[in-house]
């Protein structure tokens, strides 16, 4: 529950940030003019409608399990991801293609002082934003607030290459503008890049990190009637993690005594904050199911 509420709240405080900042920097605009400060009121707009499908992706992927989705509806979440990593992508190729089209027809506009003013502050609200979200969703274990966090940290980038550009118009130099806006593109289509490639793995099941694996097992050997551990098998259903194990117990043990121990081992796995369900098998040690190269996680217990 406190999770959900947790980035549902997330959720809501990003569209009305976004939905402030484009109020704000279209007022600007229509009072100075600037068309640095009209592009970014588009942007701040942009990401209003972004969050609005954030939020909505959020509650979706909230929602209690159900009969027609037993374990939840994380799976929703990555989805929420990939579609803020289309919309980093497009911004990218439109800081890109605005960067290229000032250098080649040579038109260079400078930022009025009021205009670099929301431009700054701007950017100052995008880079508590970008730290609010990273930390809930690192908290919280929700890639869609994590891509949120990164599509904010490229929305810094592109105010401070505005702010260069009035900067170089100041002393100067207005071609630092379109040159700004080329390596801010080269950024934020990195971070595009980067939202894609974290949420692949959760929608193809791909295994989470080998340190998790190793804890996992070090759970089930940690239990004093737990042999060895084999066909350990975790992998990634959304942003959660599914574990599937086999345990080697002694062959003469009850089946309720084995039942108990299951149960304990299944309990300690699904404590871990990454692990959404654990699924474990009890062998007798005596079968030697042991299979080449599992020997690393066999117990020293065993004869």
């Amino acid at each position: 529950m406190e999770r959900k509420r947790a980035v549902r709240r997330v959720g809501v405080v990003v569209l009305a940030a976004n939905l402030g900042l484009a109020l704000v920097k279209g007022a600007v605009w229509l009072d100075t003019g600037s068309l640095a400060l009209a592009s970014e009121a588009v942007n701040s707009g942009a990401d209003a409608i972004y969050s609005a499908v954030v939020v909505a992706g959020l509650y979706l992927t909230t929602q209690p399990p159900d009969f027609e989705h037993p374990h939840g509806h994380e799976r929703i979440e990555p989805f929420v991801s990939l579609f803020v990593a289309a919309g980093v992508l497009a911004a990218g190729v439109g800081v890109a293609w605005s960067g290229v089209s000032s250098l080649l027809s040579g038109s260079y506009a400078a930022v009025p002082p009021l205009a670099a003013v929301v431009l700054g502050g701007g950017a100052a609200a995008k880079f508590a934003l970008y730290r609010y979200c990273l930390r809930a969703g690192e908290n919280h274990g929700s890639p869609a607030l994590v891509a949120a966090a990164k599509d904010n940290r490229t929305d810094v980038l592109t105010a401070l290459a505005a702010l260069i550009g009035a900067g170089g118009a100041a002393v100067g130099y207005p071609v630092l503008d379109p040159i700004a806006a080329l390596v801010v593109a080269g950024g934020v289509l990195l971070t595009g890049v980067d939202i894609v490639r974290d949420n692949v793995g959760y929608l193809v099941g791909a295994a989470p990190p080998e340190d998790l694996r190793v804890e996992i097992i070090e759970i089930a050997l940690s239990h004093p009637e737990v042999r060895g551990a084999h066909d350990v098998v975790a992998h990634y259903v959304g942003p959660e993690v599914d574990v599937s194990l086999h345990i080697e117990v002694e062959g003469d043990m009850t089946v309720r005594e084995a039942h108990d121990i299951e149960t304990e081992i299944v309990e300690s796995i699904r404590g871990l904050k990454e692990v959404d369900d654990a699924f474990v098998h009890v062998d007798p040690k005596e079968l030697g199911e042991w299979k080449e190269g599992d020997d690393r996680w066999r117990d020293e217990r065993v004869d």
